[in-house]
């Protein structure tokens, strides 16, 4: 008996089902026209009303929980893409419930496969597009999500899973079929994506505990997101097939890089734990480091802190900084601070009238803190200087005004001068004499006086 070809059996078999695929297009064009497919349309159109009017609440509460939560925060991404598929999930799981209703009163219930088998893609691709920014993925996704409808309602998902599953490769001496790689493969980014979420979600119910300093909540919620990503990488190596005896020697690996390679990472991991146990610096507080960046503590994370400038300039800060090198804690025990603001007046003026103007600045300033006993504004002589007599506004200063340095000096330099120019206090200026002086040479001498002049002066004498 003559034996048939492996290319005719696959040509035998691209046949039937494109014989098979004709077929089932004509069945479901002829059912479309039929009297009976009006139940079926009928049925669709209600179990979208009772979809809708049962969706109600539970949208509900999900907006509320949405809009209790930041932009930020994973469970306010969670709650607005539940929200937009309650109504679709409901509406699917009618209509898998009226296909088999219908199969029992002997009615047809083609139509309600195609559109329940439609509803799940489509559900499938709003949540896709919803928390999946990568576009190449997304797509991707799409596609394959849109492509298992197809085969589907066309009833081709078996016969194609059968010979995904009959086809079998080898990879390192191990047969598998393509079958199996593929839902590996899926079910191991499945993992590690919800590994990912619930990680994220983990960090951001922490975050917002009020048992927990935001600096311990932050670590906390990194271990745990950390911990949740490693556990789903187990797990989707596990699937795919990996055995994690041999994570064994990759252990030992990841110990010299830590001696050698990743050593830095290691440090700025263990500086992080020792701020976070010594408190020594906070999420709000308002730093300035011996490297020069002065701003407030945002986030303390494994690797480095966040620190933000005034100038809204987000600055990724080594933990290691922290413990090596000197920190200024503006905000450590007590936001309040005394200023020193100098200024200088002519030789001549008088000191009780200037110690007036600055005091009236610094009540001027909205930075002044007021109404404490032991900390009013002062007015000091510091110095006589070589053209002026120089003075300092000693004030203490508000909690708002810890974090503003540069604004604050503006603004009591700005009442200073508006209060000197209200009593007519001079602000000197260095004035020099130019003396010529010639005989066989040119001899220039400069000196420095105190008097304000608008001119130079010139003296030639000749011997």
């Amino acid at each position: 008996m003559e034996e048939t070809s492996p290319s005719l059996l696959n040509t035998l078999k691209f046949e039937d089902v494109l014989r098979s695929v004709q077929e089932d297009v004509a069945h479901l064009a002829a059912e479309f026209l039929s009297y009976e497919s009006l139940w079926q349309f009928l049925a669709i159109i209600l179990a979208g009303i009772v979809g809708f009017f049962l969706s109600r609440v539970p949208v509900t509460r999900l907006k509320k929980l949405a809009a209790s939560r930041e932009r930020s925060d994973v469970l306010f991404h969670a709650a607005v893409s539940s929200a937009r598929i309650v109504w679709p999930v409901v509406t699917a799981l009618l209509l898998w419930i009226t296909i088999p209703v219908f199969g029992q009163f002997g009615l047809r219930n083609e139509i309600l496969r195609v559109a329940a088998s439609l509803l799940n893609a489509w559900i499938i691709v709003r949540l896709i597009t919803s928390n999946i920014r990568d576009g190449l993925v997304a797509n991707t996704l799409t596609l394959l999500a849109w492509l298992i409808a197809a085969l589907y309602i066309l009833r081709l998902l078996q016969p194609v899973t059968e010979s995904l599953d009959s086809t079998i490769i080898e990879l390192g001496g191990v047969k598998f079929s393509i079958l199996r790689l593929l839902t590996s493969l899926a079910v191991a980014a499945f993992a590690l994506w919800l590994g990912r979420i619930a990680g994220d979600a983990a960090q951001a119910q922490l975050r917002s505990s009020k048992k927990l300093t935001p600096s311990m909540a932050g670590l906390l919620g990194q271990v745990l997101k950390i911990a949740f990503i490693i556990i789903a990488i187990l797990i989707a190596l596990q699937v795919v097939g990996v055995n994690l005896t041999a994570l064994t020697i990759l252990s030992g690996t990841l110990g010299i890089g830590i001696g050698f390679g990743l050593q830095a990472i290691f440090s700025n991991f263990v500086s992080g734990l020792i701020i976070l146990i010594e408190k020594s610096v906070k999420v709000g507080d308002f730093i300035e480091l011996q490297s020069g960046v002065t701003g407030l503590v945002r986030e303390i994370n494994i690797r480095s802190t966040l620190v933000t400038t005034n100038d809204n300039v987000d600055i990724l800060v080594p933990n290691e900084e922290f413990i090596k090198a000197q920190v200024i804690n503006w905000t450590l025990r007590e936001a309040r601070r005394r200023v020193r603001v100098p200024f200088g007046v002519a030789y001549g003026s008088d000191k009780e009238l200037v110690r007036k103007a600055g005091l009236e600045a610094a009540e001027e300033v909205e930075w002044t803190l007021k109404g404490m006993p032991g900390r009013t504004p002062q007015v000091w002589l510091t110095k006589f200087g070589d053209s002026a007599l120089e003075f300092e506004l000693v004030a203490w200063l508000t909690d708002a005004a810890v974090s503003r340095p540069a604004r604050v000096i503006a603004d009591y330099n700005w009442a200073i001068h508006t209060a000197l120019e209200k009593y007519e206090l001079e602000i000197p200026f260095p004035q020099r004499d130019l003396h010529l002086k010639s005989a066989t040479g040119l001899n220039v001498t400069v000196e420095t006086r105190s008097e304000k002049s608008d001119k130079a002066k010139f003296d030639s004498d000749t011997d």
